[in-house]
């Protein structure tokens, strides 16, 4: 099978656009091309394509992905490392539920104390103007 960037693109939910952008990072090795200058592409790219794809649905970074890809590259080693980047991206997706939730709190407390009439009155501003007003003092930003 020999399929073009459009057609890989198509099979795989993605855009030419991205699949050029991993093609520049070595995510995806370069293709053969026609004459033309055309990219051509083998069903081990549709395979590749679609564990990048999954691993960034799953949130992966593209240096945990690259890393990913090299164990995946190599079946017989050993799948202690892929399992240490799941385990390390896991407690990092924990933490930042964590920080969500503690976020979810703080909102929902404040929206249930403003009372609703004038804005010199309302909770929302006043605990935004002051942190001190916060039920917790410490909330980190989730990226």
């Amino acid at each position: 099978m020999n399929i073009s960037i459009g057609t890989l693109a198509t099979r795989t939910g993605s855009k030419v656009q991205t699949i050029r952008y991993y093609e520049q990072l070595g995510l995806m090795p370069e293709p053969d091309r026609t004459y033309g200058g055309q990219r051509r592409y083998e069903q081990a790219a549709i395979k590749r394509l679609s564990f990048i794809r999954h691993a960034r649905a799953l949130g992966f970074s593209l240096d945990q992905i690259r890393n990913l890809l090299d164990l995946a590259d190599d079946p017989a080693r050993d799948c202690a490392s892929a399992d240490s980047i799941a385990r390390e991206h896991l407690a990092a997706v924990k933490a930042k539920i964590a920080a969500l939730n503690s976020l979810k709190r703080e909102l929902t407390r404040m929206v249930e104390c403003c009372d609703g009439t004038v804005t010199a009155h309302c909770r929302v501003i006043e605990t935004l103007a002051n942190h001190d007003l916060c039920a917790s003092t410490r909330h980190e930003t989730v990226t």
